[in-house]
């Protein structure tokens, strides 16, 4: 039970980070400032917030432009849900404590 709501708590965690920093990004453009590396918005998508990365990029019209990010956030995505599937349908059982 702990290390479901651990996870959970991540999960939202790291996605409210990759909705916010779409947005902060994307405020950065228009004022011509210093800019977040693209790298690093797909760091925030791998490590789980690509749901986040990717509701931020639409709400805020931001990278909608470039195939890599309209492509490549929805194909992150789609890759952590059949990672999560393959863990639960595994044949293996996680002890609780």
């Amino acid at each position: 039970m702990r290390v479901t709501i651990l996870l959970a708590g991540y999960y939202i965690f790291i996605n409210l980070i990759g909705f916010f920093v779409m947005g902060i990004d994307k405020r950065k453009a228009v004022k011509h400032t210093f800019r977040i590396p693209e790298s690093t918005l797909f760091i925030i998508a791998a490590i789980g917030g690509s749901l986040g990365s990717i509701l931020g990029m639409y709400t805020f019209r931001h990278k909608t432009r470039h195939w890599y990010f309209v492509y490549g956030m929805p194909a992150i995505l789609i890759l952590q849900v059949i990672a999560v599937i393959a863990l639960l349908s595994a044949p293996i059982e996680f002890l609780t404590m």
